[in-house]
């Protein structure tokens, strides 16, 4: 989040609320764009769309009026845990054979002819 986000918040930000993830969400206090209001996250830590959850996000794409904090409370018992986006980190998933792996990949074993064009 740089200085100047910081600065439009705290002039024309009205705070909405706050999510599990500590992300707070603004809305613009006056005037509107194309009759709507401007709707914005600052994420806390690194920005990572990937942590706004769904019904902070039907609110920020104006899909519904309200944020729907109720239903984020009777979240279903099988929804999982968020679990980052890692590509582009030293984290992220390397497949075998991959350049940062070696670049060595098994070799193929199997019934596979490679196809030769004729002449």
């Amino acid at each position: 989040m740089n200085l100047g986000t910081l600065v439009y918040t705290f002039l024309k930000g009205s705070k909405v609320g706050v999510d599990q993830f500590g992300n707070r969400y603004y809305k613009s206090k006056g005037k509107k764009l194309n009759n709507r209001e401007r709707r914005w996250v600052l994420y806390k830590g690194q920005a990572d769309a990937s942590v706004v959850p769904g019904e902070w996000h039907a609110w920020l794409h104006h899909t519904t009026e309200n944020p729907l904090i109720e239903e984020a409370i009777q979240a279903p018992s099988w929804r999982q845990e968020h679990i980052p986006n890692l590509t582009g980190t030293s984290n992220a998933y390397l497949p075998v054979g991959h350049e940062y792996q070696g670049g060595k990949r098994n070799t193929v074993v199997g019934d596979y002819e490679a196809w030769v064009p004729e002449e």
